[in-house]
């Protein structure tokens, strides 16, 4: 399997060297017209075998190629380089790219020993890094014997500026095919700090984040190359494709804005996935989040589907994160309960909330302060006189709190009917003549009358 590995490997290089020549080749055909002062235009020390004058009957593309064999002059090349002209030139040129080759799988054996010592060392990262470089290393390996073989040749300007631009391209693509590869080692640490964390949603935004760097580095070199190898005008492209992606904005608005949000909510972290929230009426429990929205199951059953771009910029309630469980409750007697009762009411309750089995989650300490619970005779109410009991309930987990909070309703209860005190509930009264209780009140009210 590695020495598979390893021939694809070197084929690939190869291709890639390959198909970059043949990419650039007709950049040779925007140079126009020669100047009539550079060398190439004067006359040849060696006469040059005339076109034909006959009209060519082949397609466009053969018509292109034999435009481009015509401006390099490789005919030209052959002749200023033969065995008699500049001897040993041909022979360098293929030594050096044999050298070019050898090196490049002499450094790929070298650097697959060091990426297998650091594996065997648990390095992941400094293994990512060594093994990313074993392909680019090959290519600038190979293109640096080219540039030797090249230098011994004696070039026309347009076919010298054609190799100069050629090479130019394969030790750009070697340089950013590496930091094309290196984005896995962005992924790595990444992951290692997700890893920490209990929400998916940073688990999930990974692989963008890695896809978005490449596509990156890509419209980087691509612009790279078009300016400083190709010589062409990238401002003029970039407002063409500025202008295309116009339409493509608008109609992608909403989609980028959820994807924003995504990432806003990656960083604030208002909630995670198992938390109870409470977001523009819906109150639910968190069960996904993903790029373009989050999805809350209600306290109902039902699932609501909730856009990135709104949860994120609109106020969320994490009923989750909450540190205590605050309840206040208001017990009403009737008006008719005399002042001692209601300063027995008020004690009952005290002691009830001190009670063992009732006290001990309802006496909280949070953040370093206590809160324990407090009862007061607060106010008059139109059928009742209410008694104030507040106490925070704490941890917050609500089927506790709710079993704890009927308990204590039940001591209340009981303690109000052994002392006679009764409950108040919204009624109208009608007061007779012969009641014993009232009749003080009726003989005075006679008297005024």
């Amino acid at each position: 399997m590695v020495k598979h590995h390893r021939k694809r490997s070197g084929t690939r290089t190869a291709a890639i060297a390959v198909c970059c020549l043949l990419a650039w080749a007709p950049a040779a055909m925007g140079q126009g017209p020669e100047s009539p002062n550079s060398p190439a235009s004067k006359a040849p020390d060696k006469p040059r075998p005339a076109p034909s004058a006959s009209p060519s009957r082949e397609s466009p593309t053969a018509d292109t190629a034999s435009s481009l064999l015509g401006n390099l002059d490789l005919v030209g090349l052959w002749q200023d380089n033969t065995w008699f002209g500049r001897p040993f030139s041909w022979p360098v040129l293929l030594l050096a790219i044999v050298l070019g080759w050898v090196a490049g799988r002499i450094a790929a054996a070298v650097l697959r020993r060091v990426v297998a010592s650091l594996k065997t060392r648990n390095r992941p990262i400094r293994t990512l890094v060594f093994r990313h470089l074993i392909g680019p290393a090959k290519l600038a390996l190979l293109a640096l014997g080219l540039t030797v073989g090249l230098a011994q040749l004696k070039m026309s300007d347009p076919l010298q500026t054609f190799g100069m631009r050629t090479l130019a391209l394969l030790y750009s693509f070697a340089a950013f095919w590496y930091v094309f590869n290196l984005v896995s080692v962005v992924e790595v640490v990444l992951l290692r700090i997700t890893a920490r964390t209990e929400s998916a949603l940073d688990d999930q935004l990974v692989p963008l984040i890695r896809k978005s760097l490449r596509v990156v580095l890509v419209v980087m070199a691509a612009v790279f190359v078009v300016d400083s190898v190709f010589k062409r005008d990238v401002v003029a492209l970039v407002a063409a494709i500025g202008v295309l992606g116009l339409p493509l904005g608008f109609a992608a608005k909403d989609i980028l804005g959820n994807v924003f949000g995504a990432v806003i909510i990656l960083f604030n972290r208002p909630f995670r996935i198992g938390e109870r929230i409470i977001y523009a009426g819906y109150d639910g429990t968190i069960e996904e989040i993903g790029f373009l929205s989050i999805r809350v199951r209600t306290l109902t059953g039902n699932l609501v589907t909730i856009p990135n771009s709104k949860i994120a910029s609109e106020a969320v309630e994490n009923v989750g994160r909450r540190k205590s469980i605050r309840r206040t409750m208001n017990v009403t007697i009737t008006y008719d309960t005399p002042r001692d009762k209601i300063e027995q009411a008020v004690q009952i309750l005290r002691d009830v909330l001190e009670e063992e089995g009732i006290r001990e989650p309802i006496h909280a300490t949070i953040d370093g302060n206590e809160f324990p619970p407090r009862v007061f005779f607060n106010d008059y109410n139109p059928d009742s006189l209410n008694l104030f009991l507040i106490y925070w309930y704490a941890p917050p987990v609500w089927w506790d709190y709710v079993e704890h909070a009927q308990r204590l309703n039940l001591r209340i209860f009981e303690e109000f009917e052994k002392a006679g005190i009764e409950f108040a509930f919204p009624t109208q009264t009608l007061y007779l003549a012969s009641d014993p209780k009232r009749e003080l009140a009726l003989k005075m009210l006679a008297k005024d009358l």
